[in-house]
């Protein structure tokens, strides 16, 4: 594996590093882009404050944790009590739209190129922006899936028109535009009836998210389909111009975006690396000439280039 070495980059000018980025997204062939949650973040999806006690103070306070990461954690006494939480929480972080507008900035920055997005994110934020769903590859899953707990079968079950019940029955309005809203007078359940906890259509057993937690995960047709899409893009521009672009990735799962990138530019003397994150960057010394760190908000970079 490689060795690695702190970025100096980082310190750079911000105006020279943007058009720097400008100018290697119009010289490149193709675009690989990685997203990591600091991207989600960027964009408005925290997990915690302002937010977490905007849809989950009752909770909060019965149980005591102060995010939501935690709450998802919590070992509820009753399916219709896990229920009421996460189908607060998949709403949300799923159906509802990012709060900035930094997917969709994102996306007028890639369209016109040929482009493929490698992600570990489970929001669906990319596609809702306006990417082609045959580009993107999901590959920790998707808050708006569902599969069976055991499980019994490779399959996985949208699970929107149920969410939105689970939430309804619960006292929230939703609106039009996709808010939610407590009528006057109204006091929030926190359970969800019996009826309404998800269950396989096969085996009886109840669902669980399809998230990558475990080795239960299923990876349905869907997954293997758009792996071996990733797989055909990066294929069909081996050796050319790649811009290997990593947003707001971390070290959770670096094997999944980071190390590959690094690898696969390190392997091709046309490919240049970018890591957009405010945090500390590393970069390996084999490719530090042809990579570029840039520490400031994913949202600000995207804007700014």
């Amino acid at each position: 594996m490689f060795s690695k070495i702190w970025t100096t980059k980082s310190t750079g000018v911000f105006s020279a590093q943007a058009e720097q980025l400008r100018q290697l997204l119009a010289d490149a062939d193709a675009v690989v882009l990685g997203a990591g949650a600091g991207l989600s973040t960027s964009a408005g999806f925290v997990y915690d404050g302002a937010r977490f006690r905007q849809y989950f103070a009752d909770f909060a306070v019965r149980y005591g944790f102060a995010d939501m990461y935690s709450g998802g954690f919590y070992p509820y006494a009753s399916l219709e009590e896990h229920w009421a939480y996460w189908s607060r929480y998949i709403y949300i972080n799923r159906y509802q739209n990012a709060p900035k507008p930094v997917y969709n900035d994102l996306f007028r920055l890639v369209k016109d190129k040929d482009y493929f997005v490698l992600t570990t994110n489970v929001d669906h934020c990319f596609q809702k922006a306006g990417f082609d769903k045959k580009r993107l590859f999901y590959t920790q899953g998707d808050y708006g899936l569902f599969q069976c707990a055991e499980p019994c079968c490779p399959e996985t079950f949208d699970n929107e028109a149920l969410v939105r019940r689970m939430v309804e029955a619960q006292g929230y309005t939703i609106a039009p535009d996709g808010s939610l809203t407590v009528p006057e007078g109204v006091t929030l359940k926190m359970r969800i009836p019996a009826e309404l906890v998800p269950r396989c259509p096969h085996c009886g057993r109840p669902l669980t998210m399809n998230l990558r937690a475990d080795n239960t995960f299923v990876e349905d047709e869907g997954w293997h389909r758009a792996a071996g899409r990733y797989s055909d893009f990066l294929r069909r521009h081996e050796g050319q111009k790649i811009l290997f672009l990593e947003l707001g990735v971390g070290y959770n799962t670096p094997g999944i975006i980071k190390y590959p990138f690094w690898r696969m530019t390190a392997q091709n003397p046309q490919a240049f690396y970018v890591c957009i994150n405010p945090g500390p960057a590393q970069l390996p010394p084999e490719i530090a000439p042809r990579a570029l760190c840039i520490r400031k908000d994913i949202g600000a970079v995207v804007k700014e280039v």
